[in-house]
């Protein structure tokens, strides 16, 4: 099985990329199938995956998901992207599967009219909970996790307005939302959707792990956010749950390699 991880980091240092890469060594020590996996610079270099590959691991990024519409990376991102739903289409036993992670999730959304892509009023910013909808609930990928989960949460633009006629066309649903703020006025952002039953993006972050969400809140311009916008007492105890085995440590171990394990199994059917 063949992993295209796509970059979409634009050289920015981060800690999804070795996330990303840790999570695929440890699912192929899992598996009984060869596994291999390449890493595509898309926004850097205009570097791009082809159709030989069977799974599509898209990550975060900076900047915003708006200025880059028409651009050259974009163009190959989304060929590709036409490809695999081309395929997908004329190979419904054989699928191709995507992961869209946060500034991936956003692009996507927004080139096939999924959700309209707005900047937030201010960045949001750490460990967060993330409600299910009824549609979450049901959803096998989610179900080792409680209603609310937490999730890393890093983002200055966000998913509203969703088309859900256009999401149910193609036998996908909504799965989770912001959290719930019942003294403002404000829609709650789309949090994750799966657009079908082999492509499916979060607007959080499921790779990140508690070793590097703990670095991450460590440096000042970090604790800075979170404390303007939270206070100390909320950074402290998300520093806490970092620790908690039923917070972003399960999330970390639980989307993610579900996704993985979903794609070989069908990978080894489509084999045999």
């Amino acid at each position: 099985m063949k992993i295209a991880i796509l970059d979409l980091y634009e050289g920015e240092a981060n800690e999804g990329m070795r996330c990303i890469r840790d999570m695929v060594e440890q699912f192929k020590s899992e598996v009984n199938i060869p596994v291999t996996y390449q890493i595509f610079d898309v926004r850097q270099h205009l570097e791009i995956a082809d159709l030989s590959f069977d799974v599509f691991i898209s990550s975060g990024g900076p900047g915003s998901p708006l200025t880059s519409l028409g651009s050259a990376w974009e163009a190959n991102y989304f060929e590709l992207m036409d490809g695999i739903l081309r395929h997908n289409r004329e190979n419904p036993f054989q699928k191709k599967f995507v992961f869209l992670i946060c500034h991936s999730f956003q692009v996507f959304c927004r080139h096939y009219g999924y959700c309209k892509v707005s900047k937030r009023k201010s960045t949001a910013f750490g460990v967060m909970p993330i409600h299910k909808t009824k549609a979450g609930k049901k959803e096998p990928m989610l179900n080792p996790l409680a209603d609310p989960f937490f999730a890393v949460d890093s983002r200055e633009y966000q998913l509203l307005e969703p088309n859900e006629p256009k999401i149910w066309s193609g036998g996908g649903n909504i799965l989770a939302l912001e959290k719930e703020r019942p003294l403002i006025a404000f829609e709650r952002a789309v949090m994750a959707i799966r657009f079908d039953e082999s492509i499916v993006g979060t607007q959080f972050h499921p790779e990140v792990d508690s070793d590097g969400m703990h670095r991450f809140l460590l440096r000042e311009d970090k604790k800075k956010i979170v404390t303007e916008k939270y206070g100390e007492k909320k950074y402290l105890q998300m520093m806490q749950m970092l620790n908690e085995p039923d917070k972003i440590r399960l999330t970390h171990k639980t989307i993610l390699p579900y996704f993985l394990h979903t794609a070989a199994a069908v990978y080894s059917t489509a084999e045999v």
